[in-house]
């Protein structure tokens, strides 16, 4: 299918097909259940999957952003919810590997443990009052000073994979000081385990991506030590040099998984079409011109998608000094696939009719799963915002 990539770039792919197929054949049991799929964890660590994206000078295969999108939506068409999950970490490690802003004992240690280990990480920074920490604004989760280090409290929302995480990679506002008199916001390395930190599931009969283990996260007076504060910026200043780079990381490969599960719904529907024939037609629903119809606007839709994801990707691959201008194209790439992905599980839905709603088919579950994608940042009224702007030369 895609004969214009290397040989890495077609072995990349191959695994996360393989983990895809064993991951489809578990995917209605743990959506069921809402559990954390650590079956499909195990298998992310054995096969190597995790050490993807770690750099090659600490043990990974540095693959690069274009090679993640590929292994990422291939992944998602067998579960969604593990992708999306382990995108967490993925796309935290691709950033800091192209623009570090921690100290070199820090990204060591987390992509050695990584590699080693199968170790974990995600963003805890989503908040009830705060919103979508894209939107700005100051959390509510407070970090006061302590001998040696930091005690933080407060509360985080969506936190994805939190019973399986090795660290939480906390916002909190800091208060202000000399260099700082506004305040500033910290990001805190929080080992899993710290005493004052609490789970709780909030997320498990959710609509979507119900075995991403979305937890809440509680924070009671945890003791963080100082070296543990990794990024620290000043309340009201401009975007950090990298986050041209974190937007792409995070929209682009996030942007795959959600065209993976578009992709797997229209695949499901096709082969439902060709064995489904009612006695009154006496033939495959598939010879139906309106089927036809119907599952053609589904793969243009999902193809344009992922022609603007790979042509953004490869991009920034072989760019990096127009970086800074394709914010817009990101934005672009991630409101067509999610929508592809939103508009192919509606339409699956519609051929398949009754049989649809049931557990017979994953079609319900694709449908659920997919709009989870509409929730991530950029949001689609950022996002054509975003690219509006960019079209007027503002």
């Amino acid at each position: 299918m895609f004969p214009e990539l290397t040989d890495r770039q077609h072995r990349i792919v191959a695994l996360a097909e393989e983990l895809s197929s064993r991951f489809a054949d578990r995917a209605d049991r743990y959506d069921r259940e809402g559990g954390f799929p650590f079956a499909n964890l195990a298998d992310l660590r054995d096969s190597g999957y995790l050490r993807l994206v770690v750099p090659q000078r600490y043990g990974g295969e540095g693959a690069d952003l274009f090679e993640m999108t590929l292994a990422q939506e291939r992944l998602a068409r067998g579960c969604g919810a593990t992708a999306m999950a382990v995108d967490m970490t993925i796309h935290l490690i691709g950033r800091l590997a192209e623009t570090p802003s921690w100290t070199e004992p820090m990204v060591a240690m987390i992509c050695r443990a990584v590699v080693e280990e199968g170790a974990l990480i995600n963003s805890a920074a989503t908040e009830a009052d705060l919103g979508s920490p894209s939107r700005g604004g100051a959390p509510a989760t407070r970090a006061v000073p302590s001998e040696g280090g930091w005690r933080i409290s407060g509360r985080k929302l969506f936190v994805s994979m939190a019973p399986a995480l090795r660290w939480f990679l906390v916002s909190a506002t800091l208060p202000p000081d000399a260099e700082t008199p506004q305040g500033s916001i910290g990001s805190f390395l929080v080992e899993a385990g710290s005493p004052g930190i609490r789970l709780e599931d909030s997320w498990s009969d959710s609509l979507s991506l119900r075995s991403s283990a979305s937890y809440d996260l509680a924070l009671d007076d945890v003791f963080v030590p100082a070296e543990r504060l990794v990024e620290r910026t000043p309340i009201g200043a401009p975007p950090r040099p990298g986050a041209p780079t974190q937007m792409a990381w995070f929209a682009l490969t996030l942007s795959a998984v959600y065209l993976g599960i578009g992709q797997a719904a229209c695949d499901t529907v096709c082969a439902y079409a060709r064995e489904r024939t009612p006695t009154a037609l006496g033939r495959p629903i598939a010879t139906l011109p309106n089927i036809q119809h119907r599952i053609g606007v589904m793969q243009t839709a999902l193809s344009a998608a992922r022609s603007v994801l790979h042509q953004t990707a490869r991009a920034w691959v072989a760019r990096p000094a127009e970086r800074s201008a394709m914010t817009a194209q990101i934005a672009m790439a991630k409101y067509l696939c999610t929508n592809a992905a939103c508009d192919a599980t509606d339409q699956a839905l519609r051929i398949a009719g009754g049989f649809a709603l049931t557990r017979a088919l994953p079609l319900e579950r694709y449908f659920r799963d997919a709009r989870a994608g509409l929730t991530h940042p950029p949001n689609d009224d950022a996002a054509l915002e975003l690219i509006g702007k960019h079209a007027l030369g503002m």
